[in-house]
């Protein structure tokens, strides 16, 4: 059985999947035709229905009709928020009036952004990999960043304003669920949890060749310093990796919150 499957170039991702795509797991009668996108992407693409499996946003998922969430594969966890950074300290009581980029409107980043300042209405969606220049050429006055850059932004002249993941943490003692990999309904059930499955172990065979960073990532994460890969690895890819059972309540007050930020906003 041949299933389309898309996630991030970004070195959790890589990592996790590595050894499911590459042959270097037994995959059974399941071949993965891969495809590598930002986030955002793979959340518009999943109101078509492009992909059998997916990575997606919480938000994108709740909003999904379409699609269910597999065990294993997932982002959540604790201190892996996005942060609001700026070229100048900003007085956070001025957000009203500032223009926000954002890694995409259905992206857990945004959500945050509106859970932690609901006055921030001033958005602008662009790829997440060039907000900090954005920022740093005052073509915006602040941007939500994820995944690498909260490692680098220091290096471009940035402050962080204010740690998004960190206020939801504080306010809701709960880890933050940023991300989880879903396949379409129509695929059968027993097909979801055999692929849950071989994503598990993906993972795990993955922490048995580390610290060794393998080809594939290095690949993908392209320039990317190898310290910053193994602080996105080490901080994205834990246990709830493999298995978001313990994370279900916190996936749950997600949704509950985010739905009524969504009804507040409509």
């Amino acid at each position: 059985m041949k299933l389309t499957l898309g996630f991030s170039p970004c070195p959790n991702d890589t990592f996790i999947f590595d050894a499911m795509v590459n042959g270097k797991i037994d995959t059974g009668e399941f071949e993965f035709d891969v495809v590598l996108e930002d986030i955002q992407t793979l959340n518009v693409w999943s109101q078509e229905q492009r992909l059998d499996i997916t990575k997606l946003s919480f938000p994108a998922f709740f909003s999904s009709q379409h699609y269910r969430m597999l065990r294993a594969g997932g982002a959540v966890g604790n201190g892996v928020g996005p942060l609001l950074v700026a070229k100048k300290m900003v007085d956070v009581r001025d957000l009203a009036h500032a223009r926000i980029a954002v890694p995409g409107f259905n992206t857990t980043a945004n959500f945050l952004l509106t859970y932690t300042f609901p006055t921030a209405v001033n958005k602008v969606p662009m790829l997440f990999s060039q907000i900090e220049d954005a920022v740093a050429h005052e073509e915006v006055d602040l941007g939500v960043i994820i995944h690498e850059n909260r490692f680098t932004y220091q290096q471009k002249g940035l402050h962080q304003i204010c740690d998004l993941g960190a206020i939801w943490e504080e306010r809701e003692h709960s880890p933050i669920p940023l991300a989880c990999i879903a396949a379409r309904d129509n695929i059968d059930l027993q097909v979801q949890d055999a692929i849950s499955a071989l994503i598990r172990q993906s993972v795990e065979y993955a922490w048995t060749q580390y610290p060794e960073i393998s080809g594939y990532t290095r690949q993908h994460a392209q320039a990317m310093d190898e310290k910053v890969m193994r602080q996105h690895i080490e901080l994205y890819v834990n246990d709830y990796s493999k298995d978001l059972s313990t994370a279900m309540d916190a996936i749950e007050k997600f949704q509950q919150i985010h739905a009524t930020l969504l009804n507040v906003e409509c």
